[in-house]
């Protein structure tokens, strides 16, 4: 046991660093061994004083052969929204640290984002040493100084000060559990130095994390078979494809083909499907197509499966009634989404891997007579589907087919998708970015459903987390600007084998665009593609098409490819489409460093915000 005293004592007779031995493992070394064994490759961070240590023990691993490493970004928000971004490639844990005080409050936002989005994350901040407590010492951040713990209660799933170093590992273990369990979020221990630097009681870790963490299927048998008598009375299905489908979007996307129901996506669920797709009607909520509302309104959908969604503002179309109805059947894994739609005709909770796997297993043991039903439905509807896919589901072809100059933002999404590789990751920023792409972004050949890895391959063991996140990720819950310029780079760290494009605007780089010197620093192939319209964008379209006083959202002229260049990067400025279709794609994906496209956009198109905007003029009703 360790008290204050012993804890002054060990640290004025301990030497300045000290390599761990058999005999010698301070916590922050406990805390790597657990992080290493869990397979998590980085820890997104700054340093400072009250974090040293962890960083230190860090160093010792990576001397000792260890494959945790770091990376340093350049403002504690974009550490976290490098870890979030981490998070979503992998499956693994995402991990952000920062030292006390303003280190701490730094990562706020982006903790908050990855709260409001499900994104398991280990947040760390360091403290100062505990007998410092109340003493005014520099950047204290306890409950005798500003405190951080009762500022990130709101935002973390698990929270927490360790006061003592016998705290630690049982803490973390609880933290990491609370962090992978369904409703899955970002956790926060707070570390005080001496903590980190006092002698463990432990070799290695006592437990097996990977153990712990093995997902745990909820099945609920009386449920499902509720839901496959109201499907057996079903003349036409619509399925509604949210952002928690990752890990099961086979068997729902097997599930809609062998019934010939026809899905649609929330925004944020637009990646985990090829646009390409024959019973596909396109994106159902913010930025999204008239085709997919037509299809929950169609007076002969008699069913709508909204599976794996949170039912916030942007993936319901501003709560939209054409879904919340009682023709809805809710499927979540998630009692807190599950408790915002009391109209649903029913609610299933429980694994949606088993709860479809069970569906398919089901239609496929049919006799043969109603499989042939339901054959040359799904023929009629995939015919009647390529008719007017491309026509009908854009909300302004002629643009997106434009070779106007300055370029359409709509074209600009028309080249991306076709001159980048099928292996790209695409991260849409907060405001009109996330709105083009949702609406126009339709990268060919996107092979969705399969049970694949990220990088392509089957997966060795499907019980392990793997990526979830799809072609396409955004945020569609509490949105900050800035959130894909740091996921990108994190993305990028998770997955070196993939480009990434970062979809941004003008006003988010100017907040956040410093992070592409880390982009820089680690040699990442991430494309900075800035929507440079001189402006806020979605405050100048919302204000004018909302009738408020044209105010605040003017930005100066700025030379985002000159930027670039002096951050280290490349930049090229990009005016038409014919300049898009000019850039090497292959020299810029092999190129190890990144490269930004300064997009000088129509600033007079609109983008698609039509549900926003109704719930801005309707104060939220």
């Amino acid at each position: 046991m360790f008290d204050n005293v012993e804890f002054e004592r060990q640290e004025k007779s301990r030497p300045a660093a000290t390599t761990p031995t058999a005999h010698t493992m301070d916590m922050a070394d406990l805390l790597v061994a657990y992080l290493e064994q869990m397979g998590v490759d980085y820890v997104f961070g700054v340093p400072g004083g009250a974090i040293e240590p962890l960083y230190d023990a860090i160093a010792r691993n990576l001397r000792r052969g260890g494959n945790l490493s770091h990376i340093v970004a350049r403002h504690e928000a974009g550490a976290a929204f490098m870890a979030d971004g981490y998070a979503r490639e992998t499956g693994k844990m995402g991990v952000c640290v920062a030292t006390s005080g303003p280190g701490a409050t730094n990562m706020l936002t982006a903790v908050a984002t990855a709260y409001a989005n499900g994104v398991p994350m280990l947040v760390i901040s360091g403290q100062p040493a505990l007998p410092s407590f109340g003493k005014h010492t520099l950047q204290e951040s306890s409950c005798t100084g500003i405190d951080v713990l009762g500022m990130f209660r709101h935002c973390t799933r698990y929270n927490s000060l360790v006061s003592h170093p016998m705290q630690l590992e049982w803490k973390l273990i609880t933290a990491l559990q609370h962090a992978s369990r369904t409703p899955a979020g970002p956790v926060h221990l707070s570390v005080p130095v001496d903590v980190f630097r006092a002698p463990s009681n432990v070799r290695a870790p006592s437990y097996d994390m990977n153990s712990l963490l093995q997902p745990v299927a909820l099945v609920d048998d009386n449920g499902i078979e509720r839901l496959r008598a109201l499907l057996a009375r079903a003349r036409n299905v619509v399925v509604l494809v949210g952002s928690g489908c990752g890990e099961s979007i086979h068997s729902i996307l097997q599930f809609a083909t062998l019934k010939g129901a026809t899905f649609v996506t929330t925004p944020d669920a637009k990646g985990l499907v090829s646009p390409q797709h024959p019973l596909y009607r396109g994106v159902f909520g913010f930025g999204g197509h008239g085709t997919a509302e037509a299809a929950l309104r169609d007076p002969s959908a008699d069913l709508i499966l909204a599976v794996g969604t949170s039912m916030g503002e942007w993936n319901t179309g501003g709560w939209c009634d054409s879904l919340l109805n009682n023709r809805m059947v809710h499927i979540d894994e998630s009692e807190e989404h599950l408790a915002r739609t009391p109209m649903a005709r029913m609610h299933l909770r429980g694994s949606l891997n088993v709860i479809f796997d069970r569906l398919v297993s089901h239609i496929q043991q049919e006799n043969p007579q109603d499989e042939q039903a339901t054959a040359h439905r799904r023929a009629m509807r995939e015919l009647s589907f390529k008719a007017w896919r491309t026509s009908d589901m854009l909300e302004a072809p002629h643009a997106y087919f434009s070779d106007a100059t300055p370029i359409k933002p709509q074209r600009l999404m028309k080249e991306l998708g076709e001159l980048m590789p099928h292996s790209t990751r695409y991260l849409a920023d907060a405001g009109n970015s996330i709105a083009w792409a949702a609406h126009y972004l339709q990268p060919r050949d996107r092979r969705m459903g399969e049970r694949r890895s990220a990088d392509g391959a089957r997966p060795r063991d499907l019980g392990k987390r793997r990526s979830t996140g799809g072609w396409l990720r955004l945020t569609s819950h509490f949105a900050p600007m800035g959130w894909a310029i740091g996921a990108a780079i994190g993305t990028a760290a998770g997955n070196p084998h993939a480009p990434v494009v970062c979809i941004t605007g003008d006003g988010s780089m100017l907040m956040s665009g410093q992070e592409l010197s880390v982009a820089v620093a680690e040699q990442q192939c991430v494309i900075f593609v800035v929507l440079n319209d001189r402006a806020l964008g979605m405050v100048k379209h919302g204000q004018r098409l909302g009738g408020a006083e044209q105010i605040g959202y003017e930005l100066p002229a700025t030379d985002f490819a000159a930027l670039s260049r002096a951050l280290g990067g490349r930049g090229h400025t990009i005016r038409s489409a014919k300049d898009m279709q000019a850039l090497d794609i292959k020299a810029i994906c092999n190129y190890p460093g990144p490269t930004l496209l300064d997009v000088y956009i129509d600033p007079e198109e609109v983008p698609p915000m039509g549900s926003r905007l109704r719930v801005l003029m309707n104060d939220g009703q």
